[in-house]
């Protein structure tokens, strides 16, 4: 089952499992939408792989299977600049 991890990896930004503008890679890696198209050109920096709009988890199946708590964040050379997200880029 997919973790649903609850952040980006690159600026930090929240990513909520219900919410569209994550990204992942077959690996689970998760980055922001901005981030991909911004910093790391569609590819993910830890594996190379292809990155693709995250699926959305909603109502029941949210509630029976609850995304990760886990945050996660790996030094990128493309995310040097990124900044961890603040108030102004969290997801609603």
């Amino acid at each position: 089952m997919l973790q649903m991890r609850p952040n980006c990896e690159c600026c930090d930004r929240d990513l909520p499992p219900d919410a569209p503008g994550a990204m992942v890679c077959s690996f689970e890696c998760t980055f922001c939408d901005d981030c991909v198209r911004q910093r790391l050109g569609g590819r993910c920096p830890n594996r190379g792989g292809e990155l693709q709009p995250r699926p959305r988890r909603v109502g029941d199946a949210l509630a029976r299977n609850p995304a990760s708590t886990q945050r996660v964040r790996q030094p990128h050379a493309a995310c040097a600049d990124a900044q961890p997200g603040t108030a102004a880029d969290k997801i609603p």
